[in-house]
């Protein structure tokens, strides 16, 4: 969670803004108080709660407002009661279409909620795998999965406990978040510390000290809900005369969406002109994340103070009580961060052994990917080695071929016929043209006896008259 946020309301807080909408009606001295010109109303911003429902939440409350008899039983249910799942009975008796209304939400929410459990499996692998829907939306408390098509009694009260429980928890969270930031912020120091020499060290130990001295060094700051903090604000933010102080115009100034009520918000912006004291973000000295915790601190005293029905809001009534007490009056001096170390020495040496230890899981397993890589390596060697060889080995393969391949070509050649030729007479036909393939035998030849007739020589018979036969 970034230091940087400022924490919004819960959802009792939200059924109070947005269905408490008549404002308290106060008294002004309009003689010393300028009134604001007339600007057209509009609807309060939405308020986020910063739950993972946070948008779920926000439509269930906004249909129902719609409904009349909801609104009523809201003004006539008391915390307590709205905490033991009173109000939540209450549904049974909205009207038909904000139910229906509320039906559809639902189904939404948990098709939203199985989108985001496919998403997640697909993330971790595992897309062959079949997911158990329902075994899986057990882990959102905040509605019942057995049921998921519509909303029902169970659903508005699960929803009302759910944010009730997360957002109370939400400072004892913030308190454990903002303890390790300075632990982490004094290790990294003291780690830095140690990378320096003996002259370096001692001249940032001095500028650490000197810097820590800069910060502490400022105007008193008032105790916050004080009636001293408010007149300082009455008097330059709001330019009155701090001798005219009047708690109930005070009020109104500083309710600024007008309900009647300061919430967390309205409160923690009463605090910027004791901030201002302490901190500068244009000084090295000063912390912005110190700042925005001094600030919730100082919300969260207000709230322990004053909100005595523990709803996360401030009603005029309860103001008006707290502006009447000894501590309102007489407050003790507050105390700044720097004046209270947010971890003891214990809870910094387990944290350093905690760091030491995730740093030698971390050096184990960077050693342990190490030795993987390797023998990978030295895996992917063997296997180029073994390639080359059954590549060279192809190569002989290849070539063997090839010389056998033109050996038997070779051997199949018809050779050169020997002696004078003698054209074949007409109407013979040189067989061995037909016949590539054939090939005379001079030893063959030579066995024909000597008196068989030449047929390549014409026969006496077909001589003409006159001729003799040359032998």
């Amino acid at each position: 969670m970034s230091w940087s946020q400022v924490f919004h309301t819960s959802c009792l807080v939200l059924l109070v803004h947005l269905l408490c909408l008549e404002a308290v009606p106060i008294s002004l001295d309009k003689t010393k108080v300028n009134q604001p010109e007339d600007k057209a109303s509009e609807p309060p911003p939405s308020v986020d709660t910063g739950l993972h429902y946070d948008r779920y939440l926000r439509e269930v409350i906004d249909f129902l407002e719609k409904d009349q008899h909801f609104r009523e039983k809201l003004h006539n249910t008391d915390m307590e009661d709205i905490k033991m799942g009173k109000l939540a009975k209450e549904l049974d008796f909205v009207s038909h279409h904000v139910r229906t209304q509320l039906d559809e939400l639902k189904r939404q929410e948990v098709s939203r909620l199985r989108t985001l459990i496919k998403a997640k499996q697909d993330i971790e692998g595992g897309n062959d795998m079949a997911v158990d829907h329902q075994a899986l939306l057990k882990q959102f408390e905040y509605l019942n999965h057995m049921n998921p098509h519509t909303f029902e009694v169970e659903d508005l009260d699960r929803l009302i406990k759910s944010a009730t429980n997360d957002l109370e928890n939400y400072d004892k969270e913030r308190h454990e978040e903002f303890k390790k930031y300075e632990m982490t912020k004094d290790h990294e120091r003291r780690e830095h510390l140690k990378s320096l020499d003996d002259e370096g060290r001692k001249k940032e130990e001095e500028h650490y000290e000197e810097m820590k001295k800069k910060h502490a060094d400022h105007p008193k700051v008032n105790h916050p809900g004080s009636q001293n903090q408010f007149k300082e604000v009455w008097e330059e933010a709001d330019g009155l005369d701090p001798e005219d102080f009047d708690p109930k115009t005070f009020f109104k100034l500083h309710d600024s969406n007008g309900d009647g009520f300061f919430d967390e918000q309205e409160l923690e912006a009463l605090f910027t002109k004791e901030l201002e004291k302490i901190y500068d973000p244009t000084n090295e000295e000063d912390d912005m994340v110190e700042m925005e915790e001094e600030r919730l601190r100082m919300r969260e005293h207000v709230m322990n103070e004053v909100d005595t029905n523990k709803d996360r809001l401030v009603s005029l009534e309860e103001f008006l009580i707290a502006t009447k007490k000894k501590e309102f009056l007489e407050p003790d001096s507050w105390e700044t961060l720097e004046q209270n170390q947010a971890y003891t020495d214990e809870e910094m040496r387990e944290f350093e052994e905690h760091l030491a230890q995730q740093e030698e899981d971390l050096s184990q397993k960077a050693s342990d990917l190490q030795k993987q890589r390797d023998e990978l390596e030295r895996q992917q060697e063997q296997l180029n080695s073994q390639k080359v060889e059954l590549q060279q080995v192809q190569n002989l393969k290849n070539e063997l071929y090839s010389k056998l391949l033109s050996f038997s070509v070779e051997g199949n050649a018809i050779p050169e016929p020997q002696g004078e030729y003698h054209p074949l007479p007409p109407g013979h036909q040189d067989m061995s043209q037909n016949h590539p393939g054939m090939k005379q035998d001079n030893h063959l030849q030579n066995q024909i006896p000597h008196n068989t007739q030449d047929l390549s020589q014409p026969r006496l018979q077909d001589l003409p008259p006159g001729h003799q036969a040359v032998p």
